[in-house]
């Protein structure tokens, strides 16, 4: 399984006009670091550019049942397909884990979807949704595993290229691998490499890279709520195998102190998620080495979290 350029082109027509174009902003002195701050994204976080791909594409088709759209999440997926399909006038039933954070939970009621707990992890709530919508004819949607999702993602780095064209790397972190597809995918369109960003201990391409197929990996880091996928999509491992990619580990350590100083020095209050991508780049040995003069953009994926923690 492959995703293309022109998949992402057509994915940034279809959404245009619709989505929040991202705003970025110079992170440093030299002009070098910047962050594209994509949790000012509707529902907050970059899984609405997909889910909205994915819900016109199969309007477009004719395949958009009147039963509406299912969906498993850890949370940003699902706050997405809510909202995607409040915008196409259908119903979304969205199966989340029982450790999905409450402030997702409470986000997702309020755009009117039908809200589903069930087991501990996204594979738990992932099979939930499958048996949903083979008994009701519901459309089965996708946290990340879905070229259409995927491609919708990428519109991030078509946006992104567009505002600092001179760009040598992108950082982004990874769950399941559907933000990772789409921006890698486009970010070699344009001659730029992709770090690809995950906790030690969730690090499903990672370990796909690794046996060189996709695996099951156990799941367990302070980010698992949104990059707590048992295994990445083969769309994931087929970019990072065809493209400039990077593949770096962070400790949970590095994604709190990452996150608390986004906040500290920046008052930018985002998920542990997204301070995964800037984990990669930071503290005393970063994980990952950037080139001297080499302009670099961190993807800052998403806000939907408690700031309660984040006393500075």
């Amino acid at each position: 399984m492959e995703l293309t350029h022109s998949d992402v082109k057509a994915a940034a027509e279809r959404v245009a006009g619709l989505v929040r174009p991202v705003a970025v902003a110079q992170a440093d002195h030299t002009g070098e670091l910047w962050f594209a701050l994509e949790f000012l994204q509707h529902t907050g976080s970059f899984k609405a550019r997909g889910a909205l791909n994915f819900l016109l594409t199969h309007r477009e088709n004719g395949t958009l049942p009147r039963v509406g759209v299912t969906i498993a999440s850890g949370g940003n997926a699902g706050l997405a397909c809510a909202w995607a399909a409040r915008s196409q006038g259908i119903p979304a039933t969205v199966f989340l884990p029982t450790t999905a954070p409450r402030v997702k939970v409470d986000r997702l009621t309020s755009y009117g979807a039908d809200v589903r707990l069930v087991g501990t992890q996204y594979a738990d709530a992932l099979a939930a949704s499958r048996e949903f919508a083979d008994a009701t004819g519901a459309l089965l949607s996708h946290a990340y595993d879905n070229p259409l999702i995927a491609a919708g993602a990428g519109t991030l780095m078509t946006e992104i290229h567009e505002r600092i064209p001179d760009l040598g790397a992108v950082v982004v972190a990874v769950g399941g691998g559907g933000l990772f597809a789409g921006v890698a995918t486009a970010a070699d369109h344009y001659g730029v490499r992709t770090v690809a960003v995950e906790p030690v201990h969730c690090r499903a391409l990672h370990a796909a890279i690794e046996a060189e197929q996709v695996v099951d990996v156990e799941v367990d880091s302070i980010a698992a709520d949104s990059l707590g996928a048992r295994r990445a999509s083969q769309l994931a491992l087929t970019a990072a195998q065809r493209y400039d990619v990077a593949s770096v580990l962070v400790d949970d350590d590095a994604i709190v102190a990452a996150r608390r100083e986004l906040w500290a020095q920046r008052r930018l209050a985002v998920e542990h998620a997204a301070a995964t991508a800037l984990a990669a780049i930071r503290g005393a040995e970063p994980a990952f080495r950037l080139r001297p003069g080499e302009r670099v953009c961190v993807v800052l994926c998403g806000a939907n979290t408690d700031p309660a923690d984040l006393t500075c």
